[in-house]
């Protein structure tokens, strides 16, 4: 009984760890390319390492609207998510920063984000 006792508990702890998945909505100003902005991405990647924080961004190839590229951030849970953009933020005051020089990038490149969306993914 206490074998699988113990089995179920292991997989219902699987089961109930979550990532938590970022979805910014935005497309790119006139004059900057999907791979200049995926240059910024990748350095950002590597600051959000410290944060198990990642980022991919999707490009549409069939939609009806091929400008608008989605951002997916991904984190372990919605608690590191917390603390990485409690960082991110409060960076921003110190333009000598790591994150305030990216998002000066991407302030160059993309237009503000039209949506933002948090969710768990199981």
């Amino acid at each position: 009984m206490k074998h699988i006792s113990g089995l179920f508990v292991l997989l219902f702890s699987s089961v109930c760890n979550a990532d938590h998945l970022d979805v910014l909505v935005f497309d790119l100003q006139d004059g900057c390319t999907v791979p200049e902005y995926m240059a910024i991405v990748e350095d950002f990647n590597a600051w959000g390492e410290d944060y198990g924080y990642q980022a991919e961004v999707a490009v549409p190839l069939q939609s009806d609207d091929l400008s608008t590229l989605f951002w997916m951030g991904r984190s372990p849970n919605a608690e590191a998510f917390g603390k990485a953009w409690d960082s991110w933020r409060d960076a921003q005051s110190d333009s000598s920063s790591v994150p305030a020089k990216l998002q000066a990038r991407f302030n160059e490149c993309a237009n503000p984000n039209s949506a933002r969306r948090g969710y768990d993914v199981y």
